[in-house]
C-alpha cells in the first residue's frame, strides 16, 4: 500500500476516533479530557494503535480505570468506525498513552529554568566588572 494512502488512513482514523469518544457514554472515559494524538494503522488495515493523552492530572486507580474504559469501548468505536470509513477491514484497536504533550512541557520548563540562571550569572559578572 502507498505510504501516502496510509497516511490519510491514519488521519481519518484519528479524526473519527475523537468523534467518537465525544459520543461515548461509559463514565470512565466521558469524564475524562482525552486528546487523540495520533493513530497507526498498519499496512494490511488489521490493528490500529491509537495515541491519546490526558489532560490534568491523574492518580494511579483513576489511570487504570480509564485504561479499563477505552479497552471496554473499544469494540463500539470499532463498529462506529466501520460505518464512518469506507475501509475493506476495519483494524482492531489498541489504546496507547501518548506522554509526549507533557514531556515536551518538562523539558520546556527546564531550559526556561536554566535561561534565568544564564541570566542571573550575567547580571553578576556585569556588576563585577563595574
Amino acid at each position: 500500500m502507498p505510504k501516502y494512502r496510509r497516511n490519510r488512513i491514519n488521519e481519518s482514523v484519528t479524526e473519527e476516533v475523537s468523534a467518537i469518544l465525544r459520543e461515548v457514554k461509559d463514565p470512565r472515559v466521558a469524564g475524562a479530557m482525552l486528546t487523540i494524538t495520533g493513530s497507526d494503522v498498519t499496512a494490511d488495515l488489521k490493528f490500529a494503535k491509537i495515541y491519546y493523552s490526558v489532560y490534568g492530572e491523574f492518580t494511579e486507580e483513576e489511570e487504570k480505570d480509564l485504561k479499563k474504559g477505552l479497552k471496554s469501548v473499544s469494540s463500539f468505536i470499532r463498529s462506529q468506525l466501520a460505518q464512518r470509513l469506507n475501509l475493506r477491514i476495519t483494524p482492531e484497536l489498541s489504546f496507547v498513552k501518548d506522554n509526549g504533550v507533557k514531556h515536551g512541557a518538562d523539558i520546556a520548563a527546564i531550559l526556561k529554568t536554566l535561561e534565568t540562571e544564564r541570566s542571573e550569572e550575567a547580571e553578576t559578572e556585569e556588576e563585577e566588572d563595574v
